[in-house]
């Protein structure tokens, strides 16, 4: 297990800079999901972590030993591709050990690290086969165990379950939670992938155009996104964001957007926080009400039904906004085309300032 800080990490590529100045404190055993969209940094910050890239500039340490200056062997890491990489003339148990074959360890070595692996992973009946005759998944498994034998210091995972279909996703996902509460190993994971960072995560790092703009536990980051981008980016669907009118006070009127009245319990005991132009709200936080009942009507356009819950796809017609609602598959639904009204408990409600910027309710500070 190590600890690793990131302190001021920098990167430019001719003339685009692509990191601007990355500070991340990552704990002893620690399992951190990277997420973000393409393009927002996250996998390169890895890179330069396993030594595949330099920085710019700043530092980073892994186990109190400052291993920006260190080639990639001597950092204690060990890294699992997207694509596996895996030598496609070996078995998987010469994949897996080739690493200690090269560091010149003795074949009775090599061959009970390996086995201790394979049993680890549940593969211990692989072991013989090449790469061709292994489907997706189990690739992955030989990937990891390579990283295994290692036994590094930290484990760096690049998007490692991209490629796997759904289920083998989901399957995937507990092994890695399994692995990492059996090794106890410091672990940093990289995905684009929402679910993934909120189910593997113990912290998350959420990457934006080169920057962290949050950090921390899965549901923390769900329940108070700092900004929009982020309350954007975590939930599926992603969190409805409504424009409100300028507001003062309880007596707020729309001007140019939502009355606050639709959040009525809300704004009567507490009022629309001043500075307040947005109103977020997820999905499962509506409650559906009969038509023309509350301020807020909208149009059902589309119903999909996913099993357990059913999405309503609606148009708030007064201000053009598409509105994502889900509920019960139990539940009494709508007609497509038809009109419901909707509520939201006060709790439920999210405002963000004109620069996108999440304002703490007076509730929120209330609790507080």
């Amino acid at each position: 297990m190590a600890r690793v800080q990131i302190k001021g990490l920098r990167k430019r590529f001719g003339q685009a800079d692509v990191l601007h100045g990355i500070d991340l404190d990552i704990a002893s055993g620690e399992f951190m999901v990277f997420v973000g969209p393409s393009g927002c940094g996250k996998t390169t910050t890895l890179r330069m972590i396993a030594g595949l890239e330099t920085p710019s500039a700043g530092e980073i340490w892994i186990d109190g030993v400052r291993a920006d200056p260190l080639p990639p062997a001597d950092r204690g890491v060990a890294m699992v591709f997207q694509n596996y990489a895996l030598y496609p003339h070996m078995s998987a148990a010469d994949n897996m050990g080739f690493s200690l074959k090269v560091a010149g360890a003795d074949r009775s070595s090599i061959r009970s690290a390996v086995g201790r692996a394979a049993d680890i992973l549940h593969i211990g009946h692989l072991l013989d086969r090449l790469p061709a005759q292994l489907s997706g998944g189990e690739r992955q498994r030989v990937a990891i165990g390579r990283a295994i034998v290692r036994q590094p210091k930290v484990f760096l995972f690049d998007e490692p379950l991209s490629n796997l279909d759904a289920g083998l996703r989901t399957q995937m996902r507990l092994e890695l939670s399994r692995l990492h509460e059996a090794l106890g190993t410091t672990m940093v994971y990289v995905t684009h992938d929402q679910t993934e960072a909120m189910t593997l995560g113990q912290r998350v790092a959420l990457f934006e155009g080169g920057r962290v703009v949050q950090q921390g536990a899965p549901l923390a980051l769900y329940r108070a996104p700092v900004n929009t981008f982020a309350a954007a980016f975590l939930g599926s669907p992603t969190m409805n964001l409504l424009p409100i009118a300028a507001a003062s006070g309880k007596g707020a009127a729309a001007e140019h957007g939502l009355d606050p009245a639709v959040c009525s319990g809300f704004c009567a005991r507490h009022g629309v926080p001043a500075k307040a132009s947005t109103l977020g709200v997820r999905p499962e936080a509506w409650q559906l009400r009969p038509a023309y009942s509350t301020p807020l009507t909208v149009r059902v356009d589309r119903l999909e039904h996913l099993g357990d819950s059913v999405l309503l796809h609606c148009t708030m017609q007064a201000v053009q906004s598409m509105i994502s609602v889900r509920v019960s598959a139990s539940s009494s639904l709508p007609l497509a085309r038809s009109e419901v009204s909707l509520s939201v408990d006060e709790r439920d409600c999210h405002w963000f300032d004109p620069a996108g910027n999440r304002i703490p309710s007076s509730l929120e500070v209330a609790l507080t």
